[in-house]
């Protein structure tokens, strides 16, 4: 992978790299390690973490309206890559499931709605 602008600072001074480039090769090392579920868990767990500080601290109207504003910029770029079928799909498998169905993972698989 290239990063525009290593060739020109190796040049002056070989063997240097920048916080951004050290960062992105970790990444990258990190990702060939543990794979894209290590990814997924630490997100899930970051995520379940936010949630409880959110209702044991409450949340201020300004982080209310920025996490307002991150959803809805989320579900444009969903809506982009995914597609109205994707909505439609989820719709479906949550108004099929049993109440508490997510929450224990028991989601149907995608064309295997009961």
């Amino acid at each position: 992978m290239k990063i525009p602008g290593v060739d020109e600072r190796q040049k002056e001074d070989p063997g240097k790299m920048t916080v951004e480039e050290a960062g992105r090769k970790g990444g990258v090392t990190t990702r060939k390690t543990h794979g894209r579920e290590f990814y997924q868990e630490i997100g899930r767990k970051g995520g379940e973490e936010r949630a409880r500080e959110i209702r044991e601290e409450g949340i201020s109207p300004e982080t209310r309206e920025k996490l307002s504003e991150a959803g809805r910029k989320g579900g444009e770029a969903t809506r982009e890559t995914r597609g109205r079928e994707f909505y439609q799909e989820i719709g479906r498998k949550g108004g099929t499931a049993p109440r508490g169905a997510a929450a224990r993972g028991e989601i149907p698989k995608k064309g295997k709605l009961s």
